[in-house]
């Protein structure tokens, strides 16, 4: 299993106010972000894995909305967010 609980408190807490707060923006796209890298490394190897890709582009798309979401609330946290995961625009 790749995503651990440790792992995902250690992503809350690191991004987000703490690893108790699984709701924050900041958080969930943190975890987002993780989810995406690992499964871009699948199919990188594995080509032909339409259910992967398929829940790779869903993962991107509620990403987008997170950021679009915390770009309009506050646009301070999104650029901090989008400095420190190294995202692009």
């Amino acid at each position: 299993m790749y995503l651990t609980k440790e792992k995902k408190e250690e992503i809350f807490e690191k991004y987000g106010e703490g690893k108790t707060n699984t709701g924050s923006a900041e958080g969930q796209i943190a975890l987002f972000t993780y989810r995406i890298s690992h499964l871009s490394e699948h199919l990188k190897k594995n080509r032909k894995d339409y259910n992967t890709e398929r829940s790779l582009v869903g993962l991107v798309g509620k990403r987008r909305r997170l950021l679009d979401y915390l770009m309009k609330k506050d646009i301070m946290r999104y650029r901090a967010i989008i400095k420190e995961l190294g995202l692009r625009k």
